[in-house]
């Protein structure tokens, strides 16, 4: 018998037999956790939601103060001279 047929036999062995006992407690502390985790994960979506909302809204405000599509004016005059 191959290295390969002894671990799936193994394998089969141990997924036909009866599951071991899980101690009550176990399950509440899973449920309990699982609660926590999905109340983190919510917030922090919040939270990221609204951080992406105000950068955007705060973008939205600059350039409409800034404008900076528009050409700026400029610092120096062409020089004047007599005809």
């Amino acid at each position: 018998m191959s290295q390969y047929e002894r671990k799936e036999s193994a394998v089969r062995r141990l997924l036909e037999g009866t599951s071991p006992a899980v101690p009550p407690e176990l399950f509440d502390d899973a449920v309990r956790r699982g609660g926590r985790m999905l109340r983190r994960r919510t917030a922090v979506r919040r939270l990221c939601w609204t951080l992406l909302f105000t950068a955007a809204v705060a973008f939205i405000v600059w350039a409409s103060i800034t404008r900076p599509w528009v050409e700026p004016p400029s610092d120096t005059t062409p020089p004047l001279t007599r005809w």
